[in-house]
């Protein structure tokens, strides 16, 4: 499969239209969109490459080998979860590697790649991942841990025997939310009448809450609105804040009598 091919892009494309690319086609074959999870975890892998620069490079210059992030050689287990192979979706389960994360000498480590939702990581939701062994399948639940980001590793110790797994997760796009750090980041469209009077809106956090949010009198279009403690989950027990971007649009229908004051008033 060639990585260019699934984004569409030409290989002397720049990174920024790699980007644009990646996000038109994640929105169009996002699951949560009834899209198919194969096309868009292609996607998603084809990205993970291409968004690198010194990924990209390496997976242009075929006299050097390719490898993710050093992983090592091909170990002895296949990863599948919720149903898909993890070799046929992120290239192959990574290999042994001798005493990273200070495990014993005799210990084997495995790497594979887990790709979960925005609220997976909010609500810290659990997988279940099956190992399939020379043994057989070893099924095994794992918690994605709250506020994971796309490329933290996480070990997991006995899983199977004498062997440590680690796992890089992928957090998925989403479509309501934009993620900059624990911050999230949302468009709210609002009539440019608003604006200039003064409303109260309703917006439905990530949590499922709906509050209401006051904005205010001549308020700017473009402005962003704070809603403090509404991101995601940090790692010191807090949480980020959700930020909302105020996209203006004009009503289909405005009265006359508000178009003949604004003229009067201009």
């Amino acid at each position: 499969m060639d990585h260019y091919s699934t984004l569409g892009v030409p290989r002397s494309a720049s990174q920024e239209e790699i980007k644009k690319a990646y996000r038109k086609l994640a929105m169009q074959h996002h699951p949560d969109r009834g899209g198919d999870q194969e096309k868009f975890t292609q996607v998603q892998q084809a990205y993970d490459v291409l968004g690198d620069p010194q990924k990209r490079e390496q997976y242009d210059n075929p006299a050097r080998p390719f490898q993710f992030q050093d992983f090592g050689q091909p170990g002895g287990f296949n990863f599948n979860v919720n149903g898909f192979d993890l070799n046929d979706l992120f290239g192959q389960a990574f290999g042994q590697q001798r005493n990273p994360f200070g495990q014993r000498n005799n210990q084997n480590v495995y790497r594979t790649r887990v790709m979960v939702t925005l609220l997976d990581s909010y609500h810290g939701n659990e997988h279940v991942l099956k190992l399939n062994t020379p043994q057989g399948t070893k099924v095994i639940n794992i918690k994605v841990p709250l506020g994971v980001q796309s490329g933290d590793h996480i070990r997991y110790d006995n899983v199977v025997d004498n062997a440590v797994l680690i796992i890089e997760f992928v957090v998925a796009p989403d479509l309501r939310f934009d993620r900059k750090g624990y911050d999230l980041y949302s468009n709210f469209p609002i009539s440019v009448l608003d604006l200039i009077v003064g409303t109260k809106i309703q917006f439905k956090t990530i949590s499922n809450k709906t509050l209401e949010v006051t904005v205010k009198s001549n308020t700017q279009p473009f402005m962003q609105l704070k809603i403090p403690g509404e991101g995601m989950p940090n790692n010191l027990g807090g949480f980020g804040d959700q930020i909302l971007l105020l996209k203006p649009f004009i009503p289909d229908n405005i009265h006359s009598d508000i178009i003949d004051s604004i003229k009067r008033h201009q």
